[in-house]
């Protein structure tokens, strides 16, 4: 009978992604092209060839790996205080709480080309900020180093409230006799925040993880408006990457190799991630034992 139950479960996840994979795979082994005629013609790998020796493929990945972890990280340590926050007694909590859902609710485009206009040179607010220190102009959005730092500003201030309010569910799960009876054993804030807090939250942070991860590692929006791939392709991620082939080259074969060697890579990247987080996680229970 329960099997029965799950049958729209599985027949949705088949559908929006099963699918989705399988058509890109085949796809990927084809010349699709306006060399082709936009016909789907076997290409004996050569998609595939062509990816492994293609820079900017490699270059993108890398941009992408490291767009995503500082952005995932910094907004997991933000969010755990903002819902510990958002956890405690305090007058308007409910108005609080929906304010912070605020940043998190707005479109991504809207968002990203109000950060466009924040780092505007020399109009927007951080270089008017800037003129009253400095002559110079920072120049943030032209300037690689600062230009990516600015969409990790960006992506962090949009979806932070997400794993804040992903976070604040699983708090709101965990019953306040627990920490009762941990102080009266001696405990400690720190080591009830260590020994209780982190190990009953897991599962809620494996959950934010994976979902912020798979969202930050095909990031398009954010950058297409803010930065479109610039400077010099120096703020490009996978996800533009391949959009650029299939809209603007019209090779969608060589579109779905990057799609799904951008699927593989993500799926090691969450690995990765999740493994790190166990890591840490069996450090700080040592420490506070």
């Amino acid at each position: 009978m329960i099997y029965i139950l799950i049958i729209p479960a599985i027949t949705l996840i088949l559908t929006v992604y099963a699918i989705p994979i399988f058509h890109y795979s085949w796809l990927s082994l084809h010349s699709s092209s306006v060399l082709t005629g936009l016909e789907a013609i076997p290409n004996q790998g050569a998609n595939w060839n062509r990816l492994f020796g293609d820079s900017r493929f490699w270059i993108d990945a890398s941009q992408t790996i490291r767009f995503a972890a500082s952005s995932v990280s910094i907004e997991l340590l933000l969010a755990l205080g903002i819902a510990i926050l958002l956890n405690t007694n305090f007058r308007n909590r409910g108005v609080i709480r929906s304010l912070t859902l605020l940043p998190w609710a707005l479109p991504t485009t809207l968002m990203a080309l109000s950060w466009r206009w924040i780092f505007n040179t020399p109009y927007g607010p951080i270089e008017q900020i800037n003129s009253i220190f400095s002559n110079n102009s920072l120049n943030v959005l032209t300037i690689p180093s600062l230009a990516w730092f600015a969409t990790v500003i960006a992506d962090v201030w949009k979806t932070t409230p997400f794993i804040a309010l992903i976070l604040l569910a699983g708090l709101q799960t965990i019953p306040k006799d627990i920490y009762e009876a941990f102080k009266l054993e001696g405990g400690n804030s720190i080591q009830s925040f260590c020994k209780l807090t982190l190990p009953l939250l897991e599962p809620y942070i494996i959950i934010s993880l994976l979902f912020r991860s798979a969202q930050a590692f095909g990031v398009f929006d954010l950058i297409q408006v803010m930065t479109g791939g610039g400077p010099a392709g120096t703020t490009e991620s996978l996800g533009l990457y391949a959009y650029l082939n299939a809209m603007r080259y019209l090779d969608f074969g060589y579109s779905a190799t990057i799609m799904i060697a951008s699927f593989v890579l993500l799926s090691t990247f969450c690995l990765i991630f999740w493994l790190i987080y166990k890591y840490l996680s069996k450090i700080i229970n040592i420490a506070f034992s």
